[in-house]
């Protein structure tokens, strides 16, 4: 029986508030149809949690363990050791050796060296970037020099071969990327179509990182300013590739996930929405966890679905395991949970029931079921981070905002919570986290 074929496109810094479907749209100044259109046609996740920032995230989702496990846990500028050792299994390369056909059109951020190019990391094709948006800026900056710094380049790359610079990176381009990274996706659906291959299409998306500018088609058709502009745009390129969907035939036969890498982008002129969260990313706020996430996949995920059932991004990797009918690895800890069957609606039940956070290395807090408890408070990025002596507690449902600390009345919740941390910290003693900016050959203890 042929394999389902798998769509994963991921919003960069998407917050909350921002989608109709999730309170925003149109008070945001944009209307996002195909979108909202997408969430009743499949399942809305009102509790999907990821991790501080980009680089966590993505490596988060790629390999399903959290990144304080990877070493993948910031940003770091070009030239410098960065993003996943060889050693660690994507999801591509599950896929790919599944039988599926591997493409990625966009964003990466997971390591800008041969060796470590989504072409070395289980991905057939790539074109996008290496690293991240706000490299757009660079070349008009004040006093840039390209003696010192690297020229930012959108790259492109084929397993087998070596990556290859296709042209510069700058605020035009910025403009452009996303159409040219849809345009290749849909062209990369129709190719494995007409191969009847099945594929696993990864489209990570560069809208709304800052800098947040719209292609010059979509300037000025929001009369809201670029933020709005943007998301239109963004709203189209996913409804232009739900199209070759259509188009193809496969719309039945294709898992279509939707989903965002971080909480709202915060700095201004850019500042985004979590709703009616607290926060933004770089934070442990609900503002920096919670973002979308929809899931289309015609008779076999009920239409209309909502739910506020716990689900982490670590997540996708087992589900997207499960789906293609392969195993996740057996020599390593994979922090993600099978999660098909929840989604499916054969359980309304998630199969997880919380999980830690950290910024970097540091345990910010921990989540489980209604509660959240904070063990470092820092509620805007840079403001400093104030490490409690006695935890605060919050009921989420309560109190989504987090301003009532619940200690005292519901103290009872603090003991699954520690035994849920203390479980996971046990792990990281029996298998010691790869060090930042660890080589290629580096093998970790397992």
């Amino acid at each position: 029986m042929k394999k389902t074929n798998i769509v994963l496109i991921l919003a960069d810094n998407l917050g909350w508030g921002e989608l109709g479907c999730y309170g925003g749209g149109a008070i945001r100044g944009a209307p996002t149809p195909r979108i909202d259109a997408l969430a009743k046609q499949g399942i809305q996740l009102l509790n999907f949690n990821v991790e501080s920032d980009c680089v966590p995230t993505r490596s988060a989702l790629m390999t399903g363990r959290h990144p304080v496990r990877t070493g993948a846990l910031q940003s770091v500028p070009a030239g410098l050791p960065q993003g996943l050792i060889p050693w660690e299994i994507t999801i591509a390369e599950l896929l790919s050796k599944a039988g599926y056909a591997t493409g990625m059109f966009g964003k990466w951020h997971l390591g800008d060296k041969e060796g470590r190019y989504p072409k070395d990391k289980g991905f057939d094709e790539w074109y996008g970037i290496p690293r991240t948006t706000n490299e757009s800026m660079f070349t008009e900056q004040v006093g840039f020099d390209p003696e010192v710094v690297d020229v930012p380049y959108v790259m492109e790359g084929f397993k087998g071969q070596p990556a290859e610079k296709k042209e510069i990176y700058d605020l035009e381009m910025r403009r452009k990327i996303d159409e040219v990274l849809t345009q290749k996706s849909c062209d990369f659906i129709r190719r494995k179509v007409a191969a009847n291959q099945p594929y696993f299409l990864y489209v990570p998306l560069t809208q709304l990182h800052f800098p947040t500018l719209p292609h010059r088609d979509y300037e000025g058709q929001s009369k809201k300013g670029d933020f709005a502009d943007s998301m239109i745009e963004m709203d189209a390129r996913v409804g232009q590739i739900l199209d070759t969907l259509s188009e193809t035939g496969t719309q039945d036969d294709t898992l279509f996930i939707f989903a965002s890498d971080n909480g709202p982008e915060y700095r201004r002129p850019w500042r985004g929405s979590a709703g009616m969260w607290t926060g933004t990313y770089h934070t442990s706020m609900e503002g920096s966890l919670r973002v979308p996430f929809i899931a289309r996949w015609p008779g076999k995920i009920p239409p209309g679905s909502v739910s506020n059932e716990i689900f982490h991004v670590v997540d996708i990797y087992s589900t997207l395991a499960a789906v293609a009918e392969t195993s996740v690895p057996q020599d390593r800890p994979i922090d993600g949970v099978n999660q098909l069957p929840f989604l499916k609606g054969e359980t309304q039940a998630s199969a997880r029931e919380g999980f830690v956070y950290f910024i970097k290395n540091e345990m910010r807090a921990a989540k489980w079921r209604d509660w959240k408890m904070h063990f470092v408070w820092e509620k805007e990025p840079n403001e400093g981070a104030n490490h409690l002596e006695t935890p605060y507690l919050f009921n989420l449902v309560q109190d989504p905002k987090e301003e009532t600390d619940v200690s005292s009345t519901q103290g009872w919740v603090r003991g699954p919570i520690r035994k849920m941390i203390n479980a996971f910290q046990a792990t990281l003693k029996d298998t010691p986290p790869i060090p930042p900016g660890a080589p290629d050959d580096f093998l970790p203890k397992v």
